[in-house]
């Protein structure tokens, strides 16, 4: 029997109520219901029915109805915590009853080794949510940590560290929070809240001031226009268009240091392309204001967490 439109709404209402403010958002909850359905149901449909949770074959053939465990989440490896409120979530989402109870703050340091969160409940419902729990909170702990070295290895600079949207597709918000709470900021969330003009954009209108008159002709002020330059050539005809950014794509340390000469502190500068931890140092002591940095959410990884209850 399926679960009725209010029964659905209300587990919504209580897995949005454990989310930080940032992940309240439809897209978030619609990816933790995608995580159980796809594991639950053989079409990955949603909303599972009354029966979704003893759809752990493996759980309902060796615990009985009402058995109970407890246990603890652990990080095997040292790094920075992210997603216990996700996966509190989730746990919501698959059963009223389970809880997750952190012990460590979000976004904190922890070693190998570390109790991070408290978890009991339902049996057959603590094992159905587990995998997907700890998917999250590796993956956003992940990313989180690799955040962190980035922001570490460029301290002695100015330079911001910036995600992009090399996302995996869905998690776009869950994998931009976890880079601010590595210590990194976020790039636009998506095309709709900012102008990137990038090559092909430029090739397409013809050149770099036909595109941004374009873009002003189109949207006005509405939007922070960003524009992407491949030489100083190009970098003299942007700043002469005063636009809120320019990103300095595939530039060498050189070439950065005289593109940064040039603007003057006119107009912020983003170094993106290739940066890895080896190069980011060199990088940011050209005096550039930000790096982006596809790597952090295109291929963090994920650090190693597990459910151990009895």
């Amino acid at each position: 029997m399926m679960a009725s439109s209010l029964q659905q709404t209300s587990v919504t209402q209580r897995a949005r109520r454990v989310l930080p403010e940032a992940l309240r958002h439809s897209s978030v909850l619609t990816l933790l219901r995608l995580s159980i359905a796809e594991d639950v149901r053989p079409e990955g449909e949603w909303p599972p029915d009354e029966e979704a949770a003893v759809r752990d074959r493996t759980s309902m053939a060796t615990l009985d109805p009402d058995a109970r465990l407890e246990g603890r989440l652990v990080a095997k490896q040292a790094g920075v915590i992210v997603g216990l409120p996700v996966a509190r979530a989730l746990f919501q989402l698959v059963d009223a009853d389970l809880s997750l109870s952190p012990v460590v703050a979000e976004g904190g340091m922890v070693e190998a080794g570390q109790t991070v969160a408290n978890v009991a409940g339902p049996g057959r419902a603590l094992l159905t949510a587990e995998r997907p729990a700890l998917n999250f909170v590796g993956r956003l702990s992940g990313i989180a940590t690799l955040t962190h070295q980035f922001v570490e290895a460029v301290s002695q600079t100015h330079a911001d560290i910036l995600d992009t949207r090399k996302t995996l597709p869905g998690h776009r918000r869950t994998d931009k929070y976890a880079v601010r709470q590595g210590g990194g900021r976020n790039h636009r969330m998506g095309l709709y809240d900012m102008v990137l003009v990038k090559d092909n954009h430029i090739d397409g209108a013809g050149g770099v001031t036909e595109a941004i008159r374009r873009v002003r002709e189109t949207h006005g002020e509405k939007y922070p226009i960003e524009v992407e330059v491949k030489t100083l050539d190009e970098l003299d005809e942007a700043l002469a268009l005063a636009p809120d950014v320019i990103l300095l794509d595939n530039m060498p340390p050189d070439t950065l240091c005289r593109a940064v000469e040039r603007t003057g502190g006119r107009v912020p500068l983003e170094a993106s392309g290739g940066v890895t931890l080896d190069t980011v140092e060199a990088v940011a002591e050209t005096g550039v204001d930000r790096i982006s940095v596809g790597a952090l959410t295109h291929s963090p990884d994920a650090l190693d967490v597990s459910i151990r209850a009895r």
